[in-house]
């Protein structure tokens, strides 16, 4: 594990859990938490030359400035990685890394780990139901505490809700519906009068043809979000309430609950015949970060796997978060391919 905070510990939980990990070493260059980590029990060191010899994979928990030097560190001492979300500051260094991986021939990932619920991987089959893709819409809108905000740099540009958590939705989408082919956002920080945004209205062209729209704010309360959707976070209170509709030309199928709108009556589906409600499955609870590490653990052990977010998947994710911040500096949609390499979203 490279990088003791709180995310990494959420690993390091996780890791000791697995029938299918050992943890060998936890890597945290700051003197104070090291100690912290020490007294904990773990088996923490100040750099990756420490880390045990046998040591076959590395998930990178650092900051995100640090994904690409830390990932390439562990790609050089012959470990496969895990790089937390996004993949990398900028594209540039996100390419260096992926360019890195190749060299080495050792697999590299990027933690997009909401493709590992069953219900994610479930959506994917019955999206095949409802027809040709018409749209998505989607609304993701949690209040985060006051407090939060004490931290300066949550209120400097590249903490707010676009670069946090839009890439998430990115690839989550891009898993569901396939390329995005462009993007276009209007932001608004009149709620919280910060200088990021708190709230964030996104357009979306995919490569198939189809639109979609999503709702981002921090400073609006509601029961629509992913986290409380899924009940994923323990941090965040759940709601059970879907937070994604994706609409086809024969039906729709509501996310994640996997309720499913068709048809309802013989001849052509059309607005005056009521549409039959399939209610989703019953599907077990799973932790989507233990299913990540152990997918991982598999691939390191010389399996295969068409699930977890590549390091190429995770360039994707990035760019078209990237291209959401540009647009909101250029005010024009931004295609594919036009985001500068060494632009940060700032």
């Amino acid at each position: 594990m490279v990088g003791g905070g709180s995310i990494g510990m959420r690993h390091i939980e996780l890791t000791q859990t697995s029938e299918q990990t050992r943890l060998t070493a936890v890597v945290e260059p700051v003197e104070a938490r090291r100690a912290e980590l020490r007294d904990m029990g773990l088996p923490v060191v100040a750099t990756l030359d420490e880390v045990p010899g046998d040591t076959r994979g590395a998930v990178v928990a650092t900051p995100t400035p640090d994904h690409a030097t830390s990932g390439a560190s562990a790609l050089a001492r012959g470990m496969a990685v895990i790089v937390e979300k996004p993949v990398a500051g900028t594209l540039d260094d996100a390419r260096t890394l992926v360019a890195a991986a190749d060299r080495a021939g050792l697999p590299l990932f990027t933690g997009h780990h909401r493709r590992c619920h069953p219900f994610s991987l479930q959506a994917r089959e019955a999206l095949a139901q409802i027809g040709t893709l018409v749209a998505v819409q989607g609304c993701w809108s949690l209040r985060k505490h006051d407090s939060y905000y004490e931290a300066e740099w949550r209120r400097k540009p590249g903490a707010g809700p676009l670069m946090t958590n839009l890439s998430h939705e990115i690839d989550l989408l891009r898993f569901f519906v396939g390329e995005v082919e462009e993007v276009t956002a209007l932001l608004s920080s009149a709620a919280r009068g910060h200088e990021i945004e708190d709230t964030a209205a996104l357009a979306f062209r995919f490569d198939s043809g189809a639109l979609g729209s999503f709702l981002m704010s921090d400073a609006g309360a509601s029961p629509w979000s992913f986290e409380a959707a899924s009940n994923e976070n323990p941090a965040i209170a759940g709601s059970g309430q879907d937070y994604l509709r994706l609409i086809g030309n024969e039906g729709a199928l509501e996310f994640p609950s996997l309720t499913r709108w068709g048809r309802g009556a013989p001849g052509e589906i059309e607005w005056s015949k009521p549409l039959a409600r399939t209610p989703g499955p019953e599907l077990a609870a799973v932790d989507p970060l233990l299913a990540q590490v152990e997918r991982f653990a598999a691939v390191v052990a010389g399996g295969s796997d068409d699930v977890l977010c590549t390091g190429a998947d995770g360039i994707a994710a990035l760019e078209m978060t990237l291209a959401a911040a540009l647009s909101r500096h250029r005010g024009r949609p931004i295609r594919r391919g036009e985001v500068p390499g060494d632009y940060n979203g700032t």
